[in-house]
């Protein structure tokens, strides 16, 4: 396993350098590979996650009870907490990823020109692909899988709480590539919890790195966006809301907000803010909250919906900002589908809006009108994952407008060149 060693000798910038150096050369080779050769490291990575089961828990164990003892929260807990159901569940996402098309040489347009020149537009790896993570340990697997699915080399940076677990997971992945005989340092994890490493990434590693993928909190994304020195595929926090239309099913509106918000509260797609209509709002109201707060679900509501239900807590200005990844939910009641819009687009972070209505022309405009690099119509804010998409992992839910949007699967971690095929033109 890759490890920063420091010594009198070695500085962290050069240790880092070198893993730079390295996942260059790997990525080359990687390139010259074929999509069966990918597939093959692939399922020897999920092989190796599976025997190595016992070594992972363990690790986990120990960042579970370090979390626990620095008093992380029970939401952060669960994102940390890995178990034999979700390590087998990591090790079955990296052999989909196996199974996926691979995009590495696709023709994704091709057409002659007046010239007679033939030209393609090709799929090809981005290269070095640097991705900085919190607590989610079973990112480390994702996250290495679609780049190996995409042609990358990848350097991965986790967080301090998952450090140990994020070390078993790479050393068993790196370990499954070596027996496959592709070039374990494909996979690169920055084993120190110090914070000069992010920064070493962030300045490119000498032109080694191509591209930072930053999965965290508001904080972590912040600092990448505002220091990277190369470019950033950013994933922002995940300020969701579901808007009750007034010709919503109220069977689909209650069980869709329920599964939103409690399915599983720590995930950047749970439900953070709920909008209904006011026309429906009396009657459907009391519905959709009675199975939240059986389920230990806090409601702090505007002043309409505390007319309602006048024991929810009084929403502040806050609440409207605030991706709380928690059992909380803020609550306001809208005149229509205009007001609703007016509210995702100021507090809205670009991450997944949903509405619930049967009126399709409502949907479409919603899903039309709402800038988000997720809309739903019908359906729970937690299908905001790649796995559901599809993409068999992602490394998480790009937010920006350029190059990626969205779920980032192995497709979206691919650039392209133009392949032009003459017969001895020149141009006049």
């Amino acid at each position: 396993m890759t490890r920063i060693m420091q010594s009198s000798e070695t500085s962290l910038a050069d240790t880092m350098l070198e893993m730079g150096q390295r996942a260059r050369a790997a990525s080359t080779r990687l390139s010259h590979l074929g999509g069966e050769d990918r597939s093959r490291g692939l399922l020897a990575m999920a092989d190796a996650l599976e025997t190595s089961t016992e070594d992972i828990l363990k690790a986990n164990a120990r960042d579970m009870a370090a979390g626990k003892e620095k008093g992380l929260s029970d939401a952060m807990l669960d994102r940390l907490l890995l178990t034999p159901e979700r390590t087998r569940a990591t090790a079955d996402a990296v052999r989909k990823i196996a199974g996926l098309p691979d995009p590495v040489g696709e023709t994704i347009a091709n057409w002659t020109v007046p010239s007679g020149l033939d030209i393609s537009r090709v799929r090809t790896p981005l290269g070095v692909i640097g991705i900085i993570y919190e607590s989610r340990p079973n990112v480390t697997a994702d996250a290495s899988a679609l780049c190996l699915r995409s042609g990358n080399a990848a350097i991965l940076r986790a967080g301090s709480e998952s450090l140990n677990s994020a070390l078993a997971i790479a050393t068993a992945l790196r370990s499954g590539l070596k027996g496959a005989g592709l070039p374990a340092d494909a996979i690169q994890l920055v084993a120190t919890r110090e914070r000069e490493a992010v920064g070493h990434m962030l300045t490119g590693l000498g032109g080694n790195l191509d591209v930072v993928v930053p999965r965290g909190g508001k904080g972590l994304v912040a600092r990448v966006q505002e220091e990277a020195r190369i470019p950033v595929i950013g994933h922002l926090e995940g300020l969701c809301h579901a808007y009750v239309d007034g010709d919503a099913d109220a069977e689909k509106a209650i069980n869709i907000v329920y599964n939103a918000k409690l399915r599983r509260t720590g995930i950047c797609g749970a439900l953070e803010t709920l909008l209904i209509n006011e026309t429906v709002a009396s009657q459907l109201l009391p519905a959709i909250a009675a199975p939240l707060r059986d389920g230990g679900c806090e409601l702090r509501g505007d002043a309409a919906a505390r007319e309602i239900l006048p024991d929810m807590t009084p929403a502040k200005e806050e609440d409207w900002r605030t991706e709380y990844l928690a059992p909380i939910l803020s609550v306001r009641i809208v005149k229509g589908l205009d007001e609703a819009l007016g509210h995702i687009s100021r507090y809205g972070t670009g991450h997944t809006e949903c509405i619930i209505t049967e009126n399709t022309s409502t949907a479409e405009r919603f899903l039309r009108e709402v800038d988000a690099g997720i809309v739903l119509h019908n359906a729970s804010t937690q299908f905001a994952d790649g796995g559901e998409f599809g993409m068999g992992a992602e490394i998480g839910i790009a937010t920006g407008r350029i190059h990626a949007r969205g779920p980032v699967g192995a497709e979206q971690l691919t650039t392209f060149k133009y392949v032009v095929r003459g017969n001895g033109q020149t141009r006049p």
